[in-house]
């Protein structure tokens, strides 16, 4: 495993990721340029993220959420700032593209598990931090067993199972489940499902064993 983590992945990364942004460079520019107007100039999101070892690191999405705040300067809740052309963004996942940047530069492998907010990292026990052994990932096993339809627990078992199990072929599996799962949009897709409520801690440990 460490041979594949550290040699075998990493060039899988850079390879895959430099390909696919040459890929999707087309709809990379349309989907750029599209929200520069919309956005008055803003077509990107930075936000620090913890990576690997919970080292921190920038972020960058597609913008889909606008920066309106409320009378006491406090930014609006996320369903009264995403705009539409940002639910058509997020709904096919357009808004993840530029994050194969993240993956060239380093920060990020294209599977792992997904990089979270700064604020969590004092919230996880002590199983669920085993999500940082490794680099995050644009998707994962637990984007592919449920994303935003399960609990924050079963996912960071997801994640955990996959630090655990991590090898070529279930990477593999993952990016070809991700592609289908993207075309084939399983569910009805709604803001209100898309945008999920803060991770506030789990009371105890719990045991990684979700595989497939």
């Amino acid at each position: 495993m460490v041979i594949y983590i550290n040699i075998t992945k990493a060039f899988f990364d850079i390879l895959a990721a430099c390909i696919g942004f040459l890929v999707l460079l087309p709809i990379f520019a349309v989907t750029w340029t599209i929200l520069m107007f919309k956005n008055n100039g803003k077509a990107f999101f930075f936000q620090e993220r913890p990576g690997k070892n919970e080292r921190i690191f920038k972020i960058i999405k597609f913008k889909t959420m606008t920066d309106k705040t409320d009378a006491h300067g406090e930014l609006l809740p996320p369903s009264e700032r995403l705009t539409k052309t940002g639910i058509f963004v997020r709904k096919y996942s357009l808004d993840e593209i530029p994050q194969l940047l993240n993956v060239i530069k380093g920060d990020m492998s294209l599977i792992g598990p997904r990089p979270l907010l700064i604020r969590y990292l004092p919230r996880y026990n002590s199983v669920q931090k085993q999500r940082h052994n490794i680099k995050p990932g644009i998707t994962g096993w637990a984007q592919v067993n449920g994303r935003n339809a399960i609990s924050w627990e079963q996912k960071f078992e997801y994640d955990v199972w996959y630090v655990k199990n991590m090898s070529l072929i279930l990477d593999i599996k993952i990016l070809f489940l991700t592609i289908y799962k993207v075309f084939k949009k399983d569910g009805i897709y709604s803001v209100e499902n898309d945008i999920v409520p803060d991770f506030t801690g789990t009371e105890t440990n719990q045991n990684s064993t979700h595989g497939n």
